[in-house]
């Protein structure tokens, strides 16, 4: 879905050496006051609220005790209640609470079509990342980022503390940029890489050949609390395009030969907003969050929108 004109005098390396330096542009000093600033709103929506419980009942010393069950053959004897064993003749275990740090994840998609817009979809994707991170961090929460096009494009671990956010924005400047989407292998890869279960925030346009439904599926069957937000470019909408033009798909590289004309366009933005419209039914059939936004939209009013929609804090 995602084309440009037929290509011009820059190469690719000049292309990505290009990209890349708006990313360094994006993570200035201006930007840390802003996501600041969404951090103290989110403490004054949620004023009053209790954080979710993130306790598991597990054997151990934990935070307090929650439980007895039944003995079963290979329980540590350690965590037996003998009390309940003098009463009973029968053997108890007992169990804890014990509160965990949630994994917050960061999946960024930087492929081909990623870099359409302006400014890129790219940069508005690691912006709300970001900002999503630093309020995650700042919750104390463990937040690790991973980008992908074809495939997941490196790895930051899950860290913690909010001084950690310089190190995700380091880690953003030199993330590398471009490829074909592939959403459902990269998310299979990244449910490899990370056992450990958690929030996963997937940012996309979702401009993927082979479907976006095997990817969000992905992360649900293996227990993932699941975010989906697809960012678009006004102009992919409504194209300023007319008359006969070369047209090259930045996803697969195929060439066409098309005549453009209002009756064509008008066309087109009804399929786009038919493709939209199925991704956020498909999600909100599986109670799976879905935020919908353009680049002309401040990200910061997308961080609200979530905030409002009672998402991602609690």
């Amino acid at each position: 879905m995602a084309v440009s004109r037929s290509a011009g005098r820059e190469t690719a390396a000049e292309r990505m050496a290009r990209l890349q330096g708006q990313v360094k542009d994006v993570f200035n000093e201006e930007f840390l006051k802003e996501i600041e600033k969404l951090y103290i709103i989110s403490k004054k929506v949620f004023a009053g609220r209790l954080r979710a419980e993130r306790r598991t009942k597990k054997l151990g010393s934990g935070v307090e005790f929650a439980e007895h069950r039944e003995y079963t053959p290979g329980d540590d004897f350690r965590y037996i209640d003998w009390n309940i064993y003098g009463r009973m003749d029968k053997l108890f275990l007992r169990l804890f609470e014990e509160e965990e740090d949630l994994h917050v994840y960061i999946i960024l998609d930087v492929s081909n079509s990623m870099t359409m817009g302006s400014p890129p979809k790219f940069i508005y994707a690691m912006q709300v990342g970001a900002a999503l991170a630093y309020i995650a961090l700042s919750n104390l929460d463990r937040v690790g980022v991973v980008p992908f096009a074809d495939r997941t494009l490196g790895r930051l671990p899950p860290t913690r503390g909010v001084g950690r956010i310089f190190k995700i924005f380091q880690f953003l400047r030199k993330t590398p940029i471009g490829g074909p989407t592939r959403l459902e292998p990269s998310l299979r890869s990244f449910i490899h890489q990370n056992q450990r279960r958690g929030v996963a925030v997937l940012i996309s346009d979702f401009y993927d050949h082979g479907g976006y439904q095997e990817a969000i599926n992905t992360l649900r069957y293996n227990k993932y609390e699941t975010y989906v937000v697809q960012v678009y470019d006004l102009k992919e909408v409504r194209p300023d395009l007319m008359g006969d033009l070369h047209l090259v798909d930045c996803e697969t590289g195929e060439e066409k030969e098309v005549t453009i004309s209002p009756k064509l366009l008008d066309e087109y933005a009804k399929e786009h907003d038919r493709f939209c419209g199925e991704i956020d039914a498909f999600c909100t059939e599986r109670a799976v969050p879905f935020f919908r936004t353009h680049t002309g939209i401040p990200f910061q009013d997308l961080i609200l929108e979530i905030f409002r929609m009672g998402g991602f804090v609690k």
